[in-house]
Formats: C-alpha cells, structure tokens, sequence
C-alpha cells in the first residue's frame, strides 16, 4: 500500500538564513511553535528529539523522533516509528529559496507503513492545521528578525 503525504507550503519574505536561525534552534521552539509546545535535541544526523505534538482536538502526545538529515538553510528530515513500526512518518522541513529575499517553507510528513496511510485519516484534519499554524509562526518569527537586523528592504 502506497503512503500517503500532507504538506503545508508558505511563502517568506525572508533569506534562507533567516528561516534557518528560526528553526535551528530547537531548544526554543517552545517559545513560539504552536505544533511542538516542548522541544529538546540537536540537529545530528541518528540524534533523537524529543517534542510534544500538540495536534487540536489531542491530548499533547511526547514524540521522539530520529533525525535523517539535515542541510543548514535548506532542510530538516526526521523519522518516526509508531504502532510497533505498523506506522512510519518522515517529517521534512524545507527551505526553497526563490530569490534574496524570499522563500517556500514546505512542512509536511510521509504516512507509511502497514497502518501508515489509515492512521493518517483521523490525522489528516488536526495535522494539516498544525503545518500551518507552524508555518505562520517560522513565517512571523523568520521575518521579524530579518526586519530587526536592518537587511530587509523597507
């Protein structure tokens, strides 16, 4: 049975390196990020996180994941295994430059596995809705500071 995948795009007027400092920095996710209400971990390719997934609707859930990949400026890849691995989830976080001064922030995640893609229908709703509330946050957050520095253009 084929995955099944749910992304949230948005575009940021702000450089690749602006968003980046925004989502680097994992221990203060809590600060700002309505979707992982508590962070902890580093980015390190085999390192775990440790999150608390907080989906509308959901009891927050502790999640801890295993980062894939990583790329500064450009992307976060992590794996999840759930449901004695019936249920496997990539998560990404990407940064698509367009130019300078803006970019596409792709936040989704691949449903896969035995129960993959009939977990994800219960899902797909609260899931959708926190890559976007997510996303809204990077975006205030990334363009904010960019602002601040004095490099954007006014």
């Amino acid at each position: 049975m084929a995955g099944v995948k749910l992304e949230h795009r948005i575009g940021i007027q702000a450089p690749p390196e602006a968003i980046w400092e925004v989502l680097a920095d994992i221990q203060n996710w809590s600060s700002w990020n309505p979707l992982y209400t508590k962070a902890d971990g580093v980015l390190r390719i085999g390192a775990q996180l440790t999150l608390e997934l907080a989906l509308a609707g959901r009891a927050p859930q502790t999640i801890r994941p295993v980062i894939l990949d990583w790329i500064p400026n450009e992307q976060i890849h992590w794996r999840l295994t759930a449901a004695g691995g019936l249920v496997k989830t990539t998560r990404y976080i990407e940064i698509e430059k367009l130019n300078d001064a803006a970019c596409i922030l792709a936040n989704g995640e691949l449903f896969a596995g035995l129960l993959g893609p009939l977990a994800v229908r219960s899902l797909r709703r609260p899931v959708r809705a926190g890559f976007a509330a997510m996303g809204e946050a990077v975006k205030a957050r990334a363009e904010e500071a960019w602002r601040l520095s004095g490099q954007a253009p006014t």
